[in-house]
């Protein structure tokens, strides 16, 4: 079972990677795109919520990045428009951007260990 503290490092971790290097959007998938339509949402929106994220929004992760070899992967989610969003990203690689793979409706309800 992860602990809180170790969600509060990630996050942490994962906003001064994006104040530096960026961020990368994988905007090549279309649940994500339409959610941005659906939302009326930028790239750059999207990346301040990521920046904006707390440990009550964790729902799942570290996870390992099987598809691309990459580090590990954590899921979020936040209820944004009164949609409830699935976000899955990784801090990436070193010297690079950090990478928000999915950004879209939440295809199943989510569970937040951490909330109250």
């Amino acid at each position: 079972m992860i602990l809180k503290d170790e969600v509060e490092y990630y996050l942490k971790d994962l906003s001064t990677k994006i104040e530096i290097w960026g961020m990368l959007f994988r905007s090549d998938r279309d649940k994500n795109l339409q959610t941005l339509l659906d939302l009326e949402l930028t790239p750059d929106a999207v990346k301040e919520i990521i920046k904006a994220l707390k440990v009550t929004d964790y729902v799942e992760g570290p996870k390992k990045d099987t598809l691309n070899g990459g580090p590990d992967l954590w899921v979020f989610g936040k209820l944004i428009k009164s949609k409830e969003i699935y976000i899955k990203v990784t801090i990436g690689f070193f010297n690079a951007q950090a990478v928000c793979i999915s950004f879209h409706t939440a295809e199943f309800p989510l569970h937040f260990p951490f909330k109250q």
